[in-house]
C-alpha cells in the first residue's frame, strides 16, 4: 500500500473458504464466500486441472485480479510472477533464526 501498486492475491488452496463447482473450462471460475460477502474466487487456470484462489488486494477489483491472473497463468496453473516467488525461496539458503532473520 506505500507503493501505490495495485495488488492481489493467488493461492493454491482456499484456506478456510469453501466454493462451489467450477466448470472445467480455462477461464472459469466460483465464487469464495465469507457468509454472504464475495472475497475471492476459485478460478480455473487451464483445462481439467485444479483451481487457483485470487483475492483482489489495493487498488483492484476482483474481476480484474480475476483477468490479470489468467493473463499471468498463460502455460502453467500458477501466475508466472507467483511461480518465480516460489521458486526464488526454494532456493534460498535457510537462516538458522528462520525467515527474515539476518545473520551477524
Amino acid at each position: 500500500m506505500l507503493t501505490g501498486l495495485p495488488s492481489l492475491g493467488v493461492a493454491k488452496s482456499p484456506f478456510v473458504l469453501r466454493h462451489g463447482e467450477v466448470g472445467e473450462q480455462r477461464g472459469e471460475t466460483a465464487p469464495l464466500r465469507d457468509g454472504d460477502e464475495e472475497v475471492g474466487r476459485a478460478v480455473r487456470t487451464r483445462h481439467g486441472v485444479k483451481p487457483v484462489f485470487v483475492s483482489a488486494g489495493h487498488r483492484l477489483t476482483l474481476d480484474a485480479a480475476c483477468a490479470h491472473t489468467l493473463r499471468l497463468a498463460r502455460h502453467h496453473r500458477l501466475p508466472e510472477t507467483t511461480r518465480h516467488a516460489d521458486a526464488l525461496c526454494r532456493r534460498a539458503p535457510a537462516s538458522p533464526g528462520g525467515l527474515g532473520t539476518v545473520a551477524p
